[in-house]
């Protein structure tokens, strides 16, 4: 069962959260913490809901209106969803990687379009521009290399 799951009813909320039921609806008719409902339309708080409810009372009891609250919560939902899609990105860029081990560099073409260069492929440069080329886990460059770099002056 996950922290979102609506399972208290409306009494068991409140006294969990130390609030009076009054309060509970108040907050959801403001829109402030709302709960799931149940097909006959019954409040259901999840633990999320609760712990949002303490931290409202929290925040309230130290002076900050309601508004702020609310504004408070809302960068907090977003924030958590920010970096739920943050681990999903990662671990998609972790697939990619693995699944081309021997790309290293990306290119620009002639007609502007962006290309994988395997390592080890020299580059026409009449004809490509280096876009980036990662650093990380790489073994040292030669002085050879290094004096083809003309971005060399930037690392």
């Amino acid at each position: 069962m996950s922290a979102d799951t609506p399972i208290f009813a409306i009494a068991v909320a409140a006294e969990l959260a130390g609030m009076h039921p009054q309060t509970l609806r108040q907050y959801d008719r403001i829109g402030l913490v709302v709960p799931g409902r149940t097909r006959g339309g019954s409040r259901r708080y999840s633990q999320r809901d609760i712990a949002q409810l303490r931290e409202v009372a929290q925040l309230s009891s130290e002076g900050m209106s309601l508004p702020a609250i609310a504004k408070l919560l809302d960068l907090e939902d977003e924030v958590r969803t920010l970096r739920r899609r943050v681990v999903e990105l990662e671990h998609d860029l972790r697939e990619e990687r693995a699944s081309r081990p021997g790309v290293r560099v990306f290119a620009a073409g002639a007609t502007g379009s962006i290309m994988a260069v395997p390592s080890g492929r020299r580059i026409r440069r009449s004809t490509e521009i280096v876009l980036w080329r990662p650093w990380l886990n790489r073994p040292e460059a030669s002085d050879d290399e290094l004096a083809d770099d003309p971005d060399d002056s930037e690392r």
